[in-house]
């Protein structure tokens, strides 16, 4: 009997991210406004650098290109990163014109 090969989440996760190199503006109830720096994405969410002191649960708004305003999650924090969550899977089509907007070697 064959058996299918197992991938680990981490696998799956970074085969699912693509790089980024974007500042928005982000809004929190906790922290305001603060501009941010986007450097992967994939459609269930996306990955900051300089951690602006969000911290695991809270919410945060912001407007990305294609896709318009969304909310994400802030769903773990080590050191100057921070993953969140968006609220709602990208469709297909929005990502993939999202992607070519982001791309950091266009950037």
């Amino acid at each position: 009997m064959a058996t299918a090969s197992q991938n680990s989440d981490a696998e799956l996760r970074s085969k699912a991210r693509h790089r980024a190199n974007l500042k928005v503006i982000a809004e929190s109830r906790q922290h305001g406004e603060k501009t941010i720096h986007i450097v992967n994405v994939s459609a269930h969410g996306f990955m900051i650098d300089g951690n602006p002191g969000y911290q695991r649960g809270e919410r945060v708004e912001l407007t990305l290109p294609v896709i318009g305003r969304i909310e994400a999650l802030v769903t773990w924090t080590v050191e100057h990163r921070v993953g969140l969550q968006f609220e709602r899977v990208l469709r297909l089509p929005n990502f993939l014109a999202l992607l070519d907007v982001i791309d950091p070697k266009t950037g």
